[in-house]
């Protein structure tokens, strides 16, 4: 394997990991705060944390945007992945949160096509199909209905994701890892700000208790968006995307160590659809890309044999 494949691999594989510390403390977090005041204070402590180290050693530059209107749209599209997300693990554990969030990649592969015009034929459409009807399965992993929302609420941050990720693609092609982490953060948390204090529970005080929280959730969270944005520039996505589930074994983890709670039989069950139908879109696209152009055509269905 190349080895720029394998930095890639170690990249994703420890974002994951990064991320997941971080969404545990956000839990913690939003047991005290509304979800877009959560997601202003994860935003404004990491902000600092990634724009410091090009200020102090005069490499400004690279922070400036050459695509503004995309960054925008960008940051707007993280309110909904982060508000979404944050309700989630409010109401759910985060291994069921996570089952859910994780069909996100199933939705990419769905919207390149539609987007990018990205070439899909039909059986990975079919595993699209399946994968979603995993994600439903889910959607009310218990009773009640607070519940039920949390899982809404993972959905929607998991479609808000996929949408991102295709403006992930076109903006690394002009813009900087650090550039395309600030300001989508820097946009993400003015909006989350503005929003919590148009809502009706307002802006709440911040306990002095939890400034060592928001600093660690600050300092999690630029480190995994940097490590995130590096993998996905070192190697294709088919290569690093398969590692992107490894954040259902740190959900169970962390529920099982933190919160002495395992997911239910009903979210593995659809976890396992999803995942499955996940690894299999990925093992797909790498063999038609292995595929001569006329053969991959046409074992996708594009064209007749």
């Amino acid at each position: 394997m190349p080895p720029r494949n394998l930095r890639g691999i170690a990249l994703m594989v420890c974002a994951v990991a990064v991320f997941a510390s971080m969404d545990a403390l956000l839990k913690i977090l939003s047991a005290h705060y509304p979800p877009l005041q959560v997601s202003a204070l994860r935003g404004f402590a990491s902000l600092p944390i990634i724009a410091l180290p090009y200020l102090l050693t005069g490499r400004a530059t690279q922070l400036l945007a050459q695509r503004p209107g995309m960054h925008l749209l960008r940051g707007l599209m993280m309110v909904v992945i982060m508000a979404g997300f944050v309700y989630a693990v409010r109401a759910l554990t985060l291994a069921d949160a996570y089952a859910i969030f994780l069909s996100a990649p199933l939705m990419v592969t769905a919207l390149a096509a539609l987007l990018l015009r990205e070439e899909v034929g039909w059986r990975r459409w079919i595993a699209i199909g399946v994968g979603l009807v995993g994600a439903l399965t889910m959607l009310k992993p218990s009773g009640s209905s607070l519940a039920t929302w949390g899982a809404v609420g993972a959905f929607v941050s998991a479609f808000a994701y996929a949408c991102n990720a295709i403006l992930l693609r076109v903006l690394t092609r002009t813009d900087s890892t650090a550039s395309v982490a600030l300001w989508s953060l820097a946009i993400m948390s003015v909006a989350c700000a503005a929003l919590a204090l148009l809502t009706t529970d307002g802006w709440l005080a911040v306990r002095a208790d939890d400034f060592p929280t928001i600093a660690a959730i600050g300092l999690a969270g630029a480190i995994a968006q940097m490590l995130l944005i590096e993998a996905f520039r070192s190697a294709p996505a088919s290569v690093i995307s398969p590692f992107e589930y490894t954040a259902l074994f740190w959900g169970i983890t962390i529920d099982w160590v933190v919160w002495s709670a395992l997911p239910s039989l009903r979210v593995l069950t659809g976890g396992a659809i999803v995942v499955g139908s996940g690894l299999y879109l990925i093992w797909r696209e790498r063999q038609l890309a292995l595929a001569p152009p006329i053969a991959a055509r046409t074992a996708e269905g594009n064209v007749p044999p």
